[in-house]
Order: C-alpha cells, then sequence, then structure tokens
C-alpha cells in the first residue's frame, strides 16, 4: 500500500526558511512527477511547485526565487526549500506524486498535509 509521509512544517517568523520533505513508500516501482500544492483557509488548492522525472521544474509566480524544489530518486522523497516566507505563505501544504507500483498500477497520491504558519 502507498504511503506519502510528510515532515518539517511548523511555525516560522516572516523572512524565515522552512524545508519540508516527503517520503513515498509501498510496493513502488517508479515514480514521475512528485509536486507540492497548498491550501490556505477558504481557498482553493493550488500547486506550489511540481518536478519532473527529468528534474523539469515549475513554480507558481508568488513563489518564484524563494522556494526550490527538488526530488531524490533513490529515496522517492521530495523536497519543498522555503525562504523569505511571508504570511500568506501559510496553508496546509500536501505532496503529492505520480507513481506507477511493482505490477502496472499508476495513480497519484496525496500526502496527509503538514501546516505551515507564518507569523510573527
Amino acid at each position: 500500500q502507498v504511503q506519502l509521509v510528510e515532515s518539517g512544517g511548523g511555525l516560522v517568523q516572516p523572512g524565515g526558511s522552512l524545508r519540508l520533505s516527503c517520503a513515498a513508500s509501498g510496493g513502488i516501482f517508479s515514480i514521475n512527477a512528485m509536486g507540492w500544492y497548498r491550501q490556505a483557509p477558504g481557498k482553493e488548492r493550488e500547486l506550489v511547485a511540481d518536478i519532473s522525472s527529468g528534474l523539469k521544474t515549475n513554480y507558481a509566480d508568488s513563489v518564484k526565487d524563494r522556494f526550490t524544489i527538488s526530488r531524490d530518486n533513490a529515496k522517492n522523497t521530495v523536497n519543498l526549500q522555503m525562504n523569505s516566507l511571508k504570511p500568506e505563505d501559510t496553508a496546509v501544504y500536501y505532496c503529492n506524486m505520480y507513481l506507477i507500483q511493482y505490477g502496472g498500477r499508476a495513480s497519484y497520491y496525496w500526502g496527509q498535509g503538514t501546516q505551515v504558519t507564518v507569523s510573527s
């Protein structure tokens, strides 16, 4: 059974940094796209950043030059380094992966979410 487990959220002051990680486990043959989404109270879930299997990255305009997404294929993990955090970055952050399991099943999977709060 596939599981995505996130870590690294918390409370940080404006201008601070946090690093989120998400590790996948459970009969995984390969992982294609990996990404991070976020959802603030009263708002829709939005893409923050994603990274392809070929290491092509894509960022929301609101986080460009502040956030960096990376992946470690050997560990089935995706990371999000967040610098110069702003109060408007406050949200629940979710990792998302499109992966193929042994046996050929391919699907998108979500993590459980981790809270990031930026406040003084």
